[in-house]
């Protein structure tokens, strides 16, 4: 809101200037001046202060404006024409004091609130006095004072008048300035009314025009809208216009085309009317040749179903022969394996391992002599002449003698099986799945791998991770399984149970006790009912994934080691014995039968494992070569007792021979699978291991006999 202009009081020219004099009257008259002037300072301080109004606004009510103290004490003068009052407002005059008469000199007196002053008389100003005279010089002059103040007493006198009459001037204009305030309050109120009213107005104009607004909106929202479906609309009828032009024109062009296509077929009627004669010439010739090649087709039919019928009779024939073959394989194996069995041999099985990456790596040495580090990763001289039986294996070695000629040397060994570096898990256990097959019918199995250290043993019984890599033991289990699932059908049912040994040091350890190995001593007892050991943990096996565990605890539990000619060396001997017992429930027939399925640590020499230096390996080795110089011991011993008559067999030199007392004294199908390293480095150790398995392949143990018990 804005505010009112500030009133403040000008003086009239027409006035005459008041001048600053010094009375030289007595205490009162100068007290009452300085007084009067004090008044007129402090209403000239409150004149220049801007007053502030009151805000107009709705339903405010307008003040009078109060005239000022000064402006009530100041009289109002009005002189000749411009005596008249303005229509308008008119400006505050401020009164001016008449001016002293300088004619007569003054004479000085003290003043009690300012210093005195001289009043010149030559040059018409007034001027302070010296010092007031005391009491003796004013008695002395008193004449010449009488008259001084005879004439101060005028000049008041007229001053005084002179104020009486700018009294009533100021009166007077302070009345015509009320009159102007009163008039200027009430043009206030009545503007103050009509800005209300015009607000007020103005608030209803706006909700108008919001209202206004609002529908103008709506109706061009709604304009918009019928303006836009008129649009699509026409470009509805756009589009649809131009599908009918381009349908019209398409329309054109097909029957342009169309009787173009016409044109054409008349004038290739006119012209096909010409050459049908000629074609029809043409077929006739056409049909008789077809009728002397109908005659040559039908006599190569006729020779192709003869050759036809050839080929199937040939073809029937090949599969005839075929079957006969693999038959005559099974009927050959069969008697082999019956010839061996009646004549009491260990079966022996030599299996070759290919190179390993781990064999060329730079990083790993199984010796520890420069020429053997020379030798790594060089293949021996393996050769396998039995390409049909597979049942040989040729050895060359070279060597230089003492006066620098080289000398080479072929060994030739035969077995009942050789399997090639490059044969599998798969080809190894289809020849052994016989003896699986036996363990359900109530004949004790065992099958013993033997070779020297990282020869491929344990991955020949065990396996490795995938079902192509699976080892000879949970695949004999399976076939075990499955074979018993088989007889289910003829009345039998079995009963399967576990156990998990290891001799290490001379120390059998139970693979599947708890913890640690127990400080129990196990004692090995053989009776007629098979061989068995004390407080050792007997599994129940229901299914083969129970196996599969069983084998996992145990090989985590197994002793095994690093030496320089195996990462991973095993040192101890491990035994897995499966035992089945089966009953017919519709004949009352009842057998028991075993399946000892046997790795073998390592056969090393101590300067070629680094065993020397560990104290541990040391005994290892030593305990482990014992084992099995006991396990030669106890072959020749048999083989000499087929040859000499009876003759003691040195069984209990050990316990791994004690073990397997009953897989070699002849109450066993025994079956041995020799591994053998295909590296130079280890062609020595090889040939002692060909030479042991032929000694076990041609020992004459007795033959097995089937453990059937009758119905009581």
């Amino acid at each position: 809101m804005s505010r009112l202009p500030r009133l403040r009081s000008s003086p009239d020219p027409s006035d005459p200037p008041v001048p600053f004099i010094a009375t030289t009257l007595g205490f009162s008259m100068s007290t009452s001046g300085y007084k009067r002037k004090a008044e007129d300072d402090l209403d000239t301080e409150a004149l220049d202060q801007p007053r502030k109004l009151p805000a107009i606004g709705n339903g405010a009510t307008a003040r009078p404006l109060a005239a000022s103290r000064s402006a009530l004490n100041r009289p109002t003068t009005t002189t000749g024409p411009a005596a008249k009052q303005p229509s308008g407002p008119q400006r505050l005059t401020r009164p001016e004091p008449p001016k002293l008469s300088t004619s007569a000199p003054r004479r000085t007196t003290r003043a009690t609130s300012a210093p005195p002053k001289q009043v010149g008389v030559s040059s018409g100003l007034i001027r302070p006095f010296g010092r007031v005279v005391s009491a003796s010089r004013v008695a002395s002059g008193s004449g010449l004072q009488t008259k001084e103040f005879r004439d101060l007493q005028s000049q008041v006198a007229s001053i005084e008048s002179t104020q009486l009459a700018n009294a009533e001037k100021l009166a007077q204009t302070m009345d015509a300035e009320r009159a102007k305030v009163a008039e200027l309050e009430a043009n206030h109120r009545a503007l103050s009314l009509e800005l209300a009213n015009a607000k007020s107005l103005e608030l209803d104009k706006r909700r108008e025009l919001v209202s206004a607004s609002d529908e103008i909106q709506k109706l061009r929202m709604k304009h918009a809208k019928e303006i836009m479906g008129l649009e699509m609309e026409m470009k509805s009828k756009a589009r649809e216009a131009r599908e009918l032009a381009d349908e019209l024109r398409l329309a054109k062009s097909d029957l342009e085309r169309e009787r173009n296509d016409v044109s054409n077929l008349k004038a290739t009627l006119s012209h096909q009317s010409t050459s049908h004669i000629t074609l029809n010439a043409q077929i006739n010739a056409l049909q008789a040749q077809k009728a002397a090649m109908q005659m040559q087709l039908d006599a190569l039919m006729t020779t192709s179903s003869d050759r036809t019928l050839e080929l199937e009779t040939a073809h029937r024939r090949i599969l005839d022969l075929e079957q006969d073959a693999r038959e005559s394989e099974m009927v050959r194996r069969k008697l082999h394996n019956m010839v061996q069995e009646l004549k009491g041999n260990i079966r022996v099985f030599c299996r070759v391992r290919p190179v390993l990456t781990s064999d060329l790596s730079p990083t790993c040495s199984f010796t520890s002599n420069p020429p053997d580090n020379e030798e790594k990763g060089r293949e021996a001289d393996i050769t396998f002449p039995d390409k049909r039986d597979h049942k040989e294996i040729v050895v060359s070695s070279s060597s230089s003698s003492a006066m620098g000629s080289e000398r080479k040397e072929v060994y030739n060994f035969g077995f009942d099986r050789v399997f090639e570096p490059e044969s599998t898990q798969t080809e190894v256990f289809e020849e052994i799945s016989f003896l699986a097959q036996s363990c359900v019918d109530g004949y004790n199995v065992c099958i013993f791998a033997y070779g020297q250290t990282g020869s491929g043993k344990s991955f020949t019984m065990e396996g490795g991770l995938t079902e192509a890599t699976t080892g000879m033991i949970p695949r004999a289990v399976n076939q075990v399984f499955k074979a018993a699932d088989d007889l289910k059908s003829k009345g039998w049912e079995y009963k399967m149970d576990g156990q998990f040994l290891e001799i290490y040091n001379e120390t059998i350890n139970d693979l599947l006790g708890k913890g640690e190995f127990d400080k129990k001593k196990h004692e090995i007892k053989h009776d007629k009912s098979g061989t068995r050991v004390t407080d050792v943990n007997v599994m129940p096996l229901p299914s083969p994934a129970s196996v599969t565990s069983l084998l996992r605890v145990a090989n985590s539990r197994r002793t095994v080691a690093a030496t320089l000619m195996n990462e991973r060396s095993s040192r101890s001997h491990s035994v897995f014995t499966l035992r089945i017992s089966g009953t017919n429930t519709h004949t009352g027939e009842s057998c028991e039968g075993s399946l000892n399925l046997v790795d073998l640590a390592g056969s090393e020499r101590l300067n070629s494992s680094g065993a020397a230096g560990d104290k541990d390996r040391l005994k290892e080795t030593q305990n482990i070569n014992k084992s099995l110089s006991a396990l030669g011991d106890v072959i020749a011993a048999l083989g000499e007792k087929g040859e000499k008559g009876e003759k003691h067999i040195p069984y209990r030199n050990s316990k791994l021979t004690y073990l397997l007392q009953n897989s070699l004294s002849g109450n066993s199908k025994t079956l041995m699978i020799l591994n053998l390293s295909p590296l130079a480095a280890h062609l020595n150790e090889s040939l002692c291991s060909l030479r042991f398995a032929t000694k076990v392949n041609n020992t004459m143990i007795g033959t097995a006999k089937k453990q059937i018990r009758g119905s009581s």
